[in-house]
């Protein structure tokens, strides 16, 4: 293996997805010197990251390792997406470069609490955050996440988890196309925050099947049926107590 070749794969890959080392890094639960020493070609990743890898960066293991048949691909990810309940309000009341000001301190609070669960960060949406978590105990660490994001931020929070199969790759226009994520998951993730702001006390809610297992790790509510636009089966739904 040429790990010259290897490592310019990776970076020109890792770029044109506009990820981070350290997204990368989070991703794979791998320190971020350990993917710059990748991309200097100075070592490999561990043969098991690989397919990992290949599904971050929206490429087969073969094109990795030499074929150039790049190929979208599928993985299991858990999903947080997170809103401030009142920022209409917040919007009607500061003036518009008070509430981008504030907008950007509620990103910063919630962002650096889910890095520290290793969540990979896809966009943000006013003062929303979409992420996703993979790799081990990817449900747990979502959950852990909201969480510590619900303790760390100044605005009361609206946070929604769904687990399950999502696409990750460059959408839109080549020349203006951004990493985005796709899939039943990311989309019961955005119903479940609003669902969370008018269903409970908390503001943060999962998905029974994230939640299964993890009884011990935070106290949670009881199971509930939520009915989504757009979603066309009822989804079982649980507060998370924070």
């Amino acid at each position: 293996m040429d790990l010259q070749d290897l490592g310019r794969r990776i970076r020109r890959r890792r770029e044109r997805c506009r990820l981070k080392q350290a997204d990368v890094a989070a991703a794979l639960q791998v320190s971020p010197q350990a993917v710059s020493k990748w991309e200097r070609g100075e070592n490999a990743p561990d043969i098991s990251l690989l397919p990992a890898l290949g599904r971050l960066l929206d490429v087969s293991v073969d094109w990795l390792l030499a074929s150039h048949d790049e190929q979208r691909d599928l993985f299991e990810a858990t999903v947080l997406s997170s809103g401030v309940q009142n920022a209409r309000e917040m919007s009607e009341r500061l003036a518009p470069r008070e509430f981008a000001a504030w907008t950007n301190s509620v990103c910063f609070q919630v962002t650096e609490a889910v890095l520290q669960h290793d969540a990979v960060p896809i966009k943000f949406s006013g003062p929303g955050l979409l992420c996703f978590f993979s790799g081990a105990q990817h449900r747990r660490r979502a959950v852990q996440a909201a969480v510590s994001a619900k303790a760390a931020a100044s605005a009361p929070l609206k946070i929604g988890i769904a687990d399950g199969t999502i696409y990750f790759g460059a959408i839109g226009h080549p020349d203006y196309a951004q990493p985005d994520a796709m899939g039943e998951a990311v989309s019961i993730a955005r119903l479940a925050a609003g669902w969370a702001a008018g269903h409970t006390a908390s503001g943060v809610a999962a998905t029974a099947s994230t939640l299964a297992g993890l009884a011990e790790a935070v106290p949670v509510g009881e199971e509930q049926e939520a009915h989504f636009t757009g979603i066309s089966h009822p989804v079982a739904m649980r507060e998370i107590n924070c």
